[in-house]
């Protein structure tokens, strides 16, 4: 018999907070990788580990304009390769993922990017925080992807117990809808970037300020009598 891991007292409650009020907070919630497809969003994903987005998105175009699909990554010279995302850090280890993914698409995919977590996870360079993202923004299929801003956040709102990224995304998927997967992962990362940084967060200007356990232990909460009551709270 599998024991369900025990969730944080009111998870469930603060998780429906959580993404009304990210929802309204961001209402257009979009992937910052500049992409066209499957196959360049995978791509882009691969190179943006231990790198900023802003940083993939000066390299892609001309990626892009050089590799047009699977099979032109996966012929790439590797020098090439290297030379085109060098900026991007970790540039061989990179490339060769690149490359070997691409290979493997073509021989086992013809040449198209699978839609199903199953067979993205067996692609080279593949976990499930890139297959979750490809499935989500590219395919538009419930993905929740549990990236460092994520993990931060669920820690601090204290939606897991776990800091593990793929009990982490059980947890957050057992209280959400699986409509909103996508947009909530995409939500916390905007909002861990923005506000709930990991060295100095804004807590006081925050719209989960009052829900939040980290800033109530961090004494970082306005008087109590300028809040609003959350909503579904009991009086």
């Amino acid at each position: 018999m599998v024991m369900r891991r025990r969730l944080p007292r009111g998870a469930r409650d603060r998780a429906a907070i959580v993404v009304e009020r990210l929802a309204s907070e961001y209402p257009v919630a979009e992937c910052a990788l500049v992409h066209q497809g499957p196959l360049q969003l995978l791509v882009a994903t691969i190179l943006s580990a231990q790198c900023t987005d802003e940083r993939v998105n000066l390299v892609t175009p001309a990626l892009f304009a050089r590799y047009r699909d699977a099979a032109a990554f996966a012929g790439a010279d590797p020098a090439d390769l290297e030379g085109l995302i060098r900026s991007t850090g970790f540039f061989r280890a990179k490339a060769r993922s690149i490359i070997e993914m691409s290979e493997e698409v073509v021989a086992r995919f013809g040449g198209e990017v699978p839609d199903r977590m199953e067979e993205l996870v067996t692609l080279r360079g593949v976990g499930r925080k890139t297959a979750n993202v490809v499935l989500g923004v590219a395919f538009g299929k419930p993905g929740f992807a549990v990236d460092t801003h994520v993990t931060r956040l669920a820690a601090r709102l204290k939606l897991t117990a776990s800091t593990d990224p793929v009990e982490i995304e059980e947890d957050v998927c057992s209280m959400v809808p699986a409509a909103e997967w996508t947009a909530l992962g995409l939500r916390l990362i905007l909002h861990g970037r923005r506000v709930c940084t990991a060295r100095n967060p804004r807590c006081p200007g925050c719209v989960l300020n009052d829900v939040c356990p980290s800033a109530e232990m961090a004494g970082l909460r306005p008087p109590r009598a300028s809040r609003s009551r959350a909503p579904g709270s009991r009086g």
